[in-house]
């Protein structure tokens, strides 16, 4: 089973032919132009949706650092290395009464 051939078209023309007659062919063609046209805009609708600019909402790679500048992370670890050592005690964690 190989391409159609031209004879086979012209059997198939006449057979649509003789089927729906001179005056509705016209109309068909129209119709399925119609119904084709129809299809070509609701894919590239679809197609366009999809390639809408969403770079707002996409993660990013973090950006380098300025160099002198620290991280939070970097804050945090410095701070926590240069703090004096505070006592556990109770009274620490109480600020200082003052008498008036």
């Amino acid at each position: 089973m190989g391409t159609l051939g031209p004879l086979e078209l012209i059997l198939i023309f006449l057979a649509v032919l003789l089927l729906f007659g001179a005056k509705r062919i016209p109309e068909i063609a129209r119709g399925l132009g119609k119904g084709i046209r129809e299809f070509k805009t609701a894919t590239k609708e679809i197609t366009d949706e999809f390639k809408i600019d969403d770079s707002k909402n996409r993660i990013h790679s973090p950006s380098q650092p300025i160099q002198g500048t620290t991280t939070p992370r970097e804050t945090e670890t410095v701070q926590s290395a240069t703090a004096p050592e505070k006592d556990s005690g109770a009274a620490s964690a109480q600020p200082p009464v003052q008498n008036t």
